[in-house]
């Protein structure tokens, strides 16, 4: 299958499960945006429970917590796919798709990783950081399209790899909850602590690389001769010979 341009290259995309969930969808009333729209909601609900895990009262509710916000990540990660793939190889595009496409992923973005800031025994202002260099991340992307370079998606910190590594903070949080049987956050706040600053590094990292892209692309733009039309060309000489 060619990838359509602009797109995210995801092998996912290829894989039979979401293919058959996309041609399901296509087939009924349900538009990508809406898909789009209910990133939110999994983004929204992920957060919530990483913040809730502050109040929870048992090691039994912390994991449940954590293991409910891995799944969210992963339900949004998952509407963010289909919902492309329903829009081009389903053939529902909207004329205002990149906005459905581009802002629940902000919101959702935001919503975990203030979330976790705010999880057990955690820092808001990781989390707050975090968030700003994702979006920071994405901002830049949008600045190299407007630009004319197209989409970058290099990493090592793309919205992908964010959300695996929230992922896997999580279940492995939601494992030291079970096994501590502690509320403290002992064990629970250095992995999300090590998880929010790693994202904030690479982000970082992340946006140093696109910009260096663009700003590569943009050069070898300038560089390139301008190709003049045989007819204009012409047209030109004649000028001149008269």
């Amino acid at each position: 299958m060619n990838e359509v341009e602009g797109r995210r290259p995801l092998k996912t995309r290829n894989w039979r499960v979401f293919q058959y969930a996309a041609e399901r969808l296509a087939q009924t009333r349900v538009t990508p945006n809406m898909i789009s729209t209910s990133s939110i909601v999994f983004g929204v609900i992920a957060g919530l429970a990483l913040a809730g895990t502050s109040m929870a009262g048992s090691s039994g509710a912390l994991a449940i917590l954590y293991l409910a916000a891995a799944g969210c990540m992963q339900l949004r990660l998952i509407a963010n796919l289909l919902d492309g793939m329903v829009a081009v190889e389903g053939g529902k595009a909207s004329p205002v798709g990149v906005l459905y496409n581009e802002v629940p992923d902000r919101l959702s973005d935001v919503a975990i990783l203030i979330g976790a800031g705010y999880s057990l025994a955690s820092r808001a202002e990781l989390g707050l950081a975090a968030a700003v260099v994702a979006v920071f991340v994405a901002y830049v992307r949008a600045i190299g399209s407007s630009a004319g370079a197209g989409e970058v998606f290099v990493g090592p910190m793309a919205k992908p790899q964010r959300m695996a590594l929230m992922t896997s903070g999580c279940v492995l949080c939601a494992l030291l909850s079970l096994a501590s049987s502690g509320l403290s956050g002992r064990w629970q706040a250095p992995v999300m602590g090590a998880v929010l600053g790693l994202i904030i590094v690479g982000g970082v990292i992340t946006s140093v690389r696109r910009l260096m892209v663009i700003s590569e692309s943009l050069r070898a733009q300038m560089r390139r001769p301008v190709e003049i039309p045989a007819d204009d060309r012409s047209a030109a000489e004649s000028a001149l010979g008269e």
